[in-house]
C-alpha cells in the first residue's frame, strides 16, 4: 500500500536537498517514489506549487492531495477558510476520496506555517527509519498517511442505491392502475438514466485506476531492473501487493455491474 508523505522544511534550499535525498532513496531501492511536488506557503498563508514531477497517471494521487491542500489553505486564515468556503468543498471531496485523516491534515496545517516549504510525495516503503533519518538531518519534519482510496466503495454503493430505486420504481409501476402508469413511466425512465450514469462513472473510474496502477507497476519494474538482490525482492513484493489490490477493486465493480444488468432488464 502506498503512502502520502509531507516533509516540511524551513526554506526552499532544504526542501531541494530533501527532494534529492528522496530520489537517492528511490535509486537505492529503499523506497519507491511514484510522484512528488514542492509547495510553499506564502506570508499571506496561501499555498502554491513550486515544482511538480510525475508520470501521469502515476501522479493522480499527489495531484488530488495538492488540490485539497491548496483549497484548505485558501484565504488569509488558512485551513479555516478552506473548510468553510466554496473552494473548500471541492478540496474536502478530494481529500475524503483519498482517505486522509483529520489528524494528518491538522498536523500539516500546524507545521506548515507561512514562509515554510514542503515536499509532498506518494511513496512505497518497507521501513520508515531510512526516510526519517535523511529528512531529519536536513531539518525536515515528516508527516505520513496511508493512501486509502474510498472512491471505488462510494461508486459501488451509489450504483446499488440507484439499482434499488429502479427496482422500486418498476414494482410500483407494475402495481399501478392503468391511468397512472403514463406518469409513473417517466419516473422509471429517469431512474434508469440515473443508474446508467452511475455505471458510466464507475467504468470511467475503473479505467483511470487501471491506468494509474499499470503506470505504478511499470515504475516498479524499471526500479527493480537497477536494484540489488535484497532491494529487488522488496520491490517485487510491492508489485504483487498492487496487483492484488487491483483485482480486489475490479471484483467489487464487476459485482456492482452485474446487479445493474439485472435491474435494467425489461
Amino acid at each position: 500500500m502506498s503512502k502520502f508523505v509531507v516533509v516540511i522544511f524551513p526554506d526552499d534550499k532544504a526542501a531541494s536537498e530533501g527532494l534529492r535525498a528522496l530520489k537517492d532513496l528511490h535509486a537505492e531501492g529503499t523506497i519507491t517514489l511514484y510522484s512528488n511536488a514542492v509547495v510553499q506557503r506564502s506570508a499571506e498563508g496561501l499555498l502554491s506549487v513550486k515544482e511538480e514531477q510525475a508520470a501521469v497517471p502515476v501522479g493522480v494521487g499527489v495531484g488530488a492531495l495538492l488540490g485539497g491542500l491548496i483549497g484548505l489553505f485558501a484565504g488569509p486564515v488558512g485551513a479555516v477558510a478552506g473548510l468553510t468556503g466554496g473552494t473548500g468543498l471541492g478540496a474536502l471531496r478530494d481529500l475524503f476520496n483519498l482517505g486522509v485523516s483529520d489528524d494528518f491534515l491538522a498536523t500539516i496545517s500546524n507545521e506548515l506555517s507561512p514562509g515554510k516549504t514542503a515536499l509532498v510525495a506518494e511513496i512505497a516503503e518497507e521501513w520508515i527509519t531510512p526516510l526519517d533519518t535523511r529528512m531529519s538531518a536536513l531539518g525536515g519534519i515528516v508527516i505520513r498517511e496511508y493512501r486509502e482510496d474510498f472512491i471505488d466503495e462510494q461508486l459501488k454503493r451509489h450504483i446499488e442505491d440507484r439499482k434499488e430505486e429502479l427496482v422500486q420504481r418498476k414494482a410500483e409501476f407494475a402495481a399501478a392502475r392503468a391511468e397512472k402508469r403514463e406518469t409513473m413511466k417517466a419516473a422509471v425512465t429517469n431512474a434508469q438514466q440515473k443508474l446508467h450514469a452511475a455505471t458510466d462513472k464507475a467504468r470511467e473510474r475503473a479505467k483511470h485506476y487501471h491506468e494509474e496502477t499499470q503506470a505504478k507497476i511499470h515504475a516498479l519494474e524499471d526500479q527493480a531492473k537497477k536494484a540489488q538482490a535484497d532491494a529487488k525482492a522488496r520491490i517485487n513484493e510491492r508489485i504483487a501487493e498492487i496487483r492484488a489490490d487491483q483485482k480486489q477493486r475490479a471484483d467489487k465493480l464487476k459485482e456492482a455491474w452485474s446487479l445493474t444488468k439485472e435491474a435494467l432488464r425489461p
